[in-house]
């Protein structure tokens, strides 16, 4: 989004972290937004408003009702006129009072009254922000097609550490650029998807294992880009040390094909979409030592077991109307061999990767990939960052949603 000319509603509430919205303003201001600032009685307390209207150019509002004229602040006039709405920091309890209407200041009415896309960064303390109220509420804004712009992890004003703080100024407004003029109204609300990630890894002792290279990015980036359409995801990744940002996604995290086959095993059921990206390993040792095995003159031979096909069995167990896809990281006959995991596994979709490809497959941010379904379809794509991969995958799946 260009920012020049555009009408934008900061508002600030009442958190420590008010004093980030001077610098958000300020950034605002440069890109040539016209700024009007609203605060809510708490806010005043932290920044005082003489600071907002001299960066702003505008009064500050904070009652319905000018204090010297009389004059109505229209909320009504406000909402309708804006290009964006940004609430930054907002409060536990402002969040509780967005996600249900709670309609006792001038920040809320313009909310409710507001068309165009609203934005918060909340900003707490790390146990507020994890309680299960803070979350449902925040679940309950993304339905309503609020952005929430994660807060970010470091020392509280508490003195914990941990998620809480308000986004910085800079990130924020890196947002907004990044934004079309209306997002789209999200697509997969209510749907459950399961997504896996990473590798697995296959113990030989108690310290060394059998893997593979695979870092997870594309897993999480695919559990992201499908709580981003609003839906609730079940990511399963091996062992990796990426986090998740959005709350919408809940992780389970584990070690080998065995315990990922078992998660799998309790949710797909539940799930109306599954999506199997993680690179499990084929083989496991038949039997690991118990202890650790030390270096000898002699060679140490390894006798290994298939691991059971988590795609394959999972497509043989698939209901009516749930939709799944597989991945296939392929050095040979790719189109083949992707046609065949089609059938084999039963799925709806496969994505394509080529090891031939450079700055494709594991360990990079990037992905080159080409999409085939059980219709016929075959649509190959560029090399794209992961997370843009990811946002293709998911409105493919979108409309195979709608199709159906």
């Amino acid at each position: 989004m260009d920012l020049a000319g555009k009408r934008i509603i900061l508002g600030v509430t009442g958190s420590i972290a008010a004093y980030k919205a001077v610098y958000l303003l300020r950034l605002l201001t440069r890109e040539e937004a016209d700024v009007q600032v609203i605060l809510t009685p708490a806010a005043r307390e932290f920044v005082g408003p003489v600071t907002f209207s001299a960066l702003s150019g505008h009064p500050v509002l904070s009652d319905f009702f000018s204090s010297e004229g009389g004059d109505w602040n229209s909320h009504v006039e406000m909402g309708l006129s804006a290009d964006l709405m940004l609430i930054a920091p907002v409060t536990a309890t402002t969040l509780g009072k967005m996600a249900h209407g709670v309609a006792d200041n001038l920040l809320i009415t313009t909310f409710l009254s507001a068309r165009c896309p609203v934005l918060v960064a909340p900003a707490m303390d790390m146990d507020m922000y994890k309680h299960p109220s803070t979350q449902r509420n925040l679940d309950l804004l993304r339905e309503f097609g609020v952005q929430v712009i994660e807060p970010g992890k470091g020392e509280l004003a508490s003195g914990l550490e941990g998620p809480g703080r308000m986004e910085e100024p800079e990130a924020i407004v890196e947002v907004i650029r990044q934004m079309n003029t209306v997002p789209s109204k999200k697509k997969l609300l209510n749907k459950r998807v399961l997504v896996t990630a990473g590798p697995t890894h296959e113990n030989i002792d108690p310290v060394r294992f059998i893997g593979n290279r695979s870092s997870g990015k594309m897993g999480f980036a695919i559990a992201e880009a499908f709580a981003a359409e609003g839906a609730k995801v079940h990511l399963v990744t091996g062992p990796v040390s990426l986090e998740v940002r959005s709350s919408g996604i809940e992780v389970s995290r584990v070690t080998s094909a065995a315990d990922m086959f078992a998660r799998c095993e309790e949710v797909i059921d539940q799930v109306d979409i599954a999506v199997f990206n993680a690179a499990v390993s084929d083989f496991t040792p038949i039997r690991a030592s118990e202890v650790k095995v030390k270096r000898g003159s002699g060679e140490w031979t390894l006798q290994l077991k298939p691991t059971r096909d988590i795609a394959a069995e999972m497509g043989r167990r698939k209901r009516a109307g749930q939709i799944m896809v597989g991945f296939a990281l392929e050095t040979d006959h790719e189109l083949e061999h992707a046609r065949q995991k089609l059938e084999k596994k039963n799925m709806d979709l496969v994505v394509l990767n080529s090891m031939r490809d450079s700055g494709a497959g594991f360990e990079t941010d990037t992905n080159r990939v080409t999409m085939v379904d059980r219709l016929g379809n075959v649509d190959r794509y560029e090399l794209k960052p992961k997370a843009q991969v990811a946002s293709d995958l998911v409105q493919w799946v979108i409309k195979m949603v709608e199709d159906a």
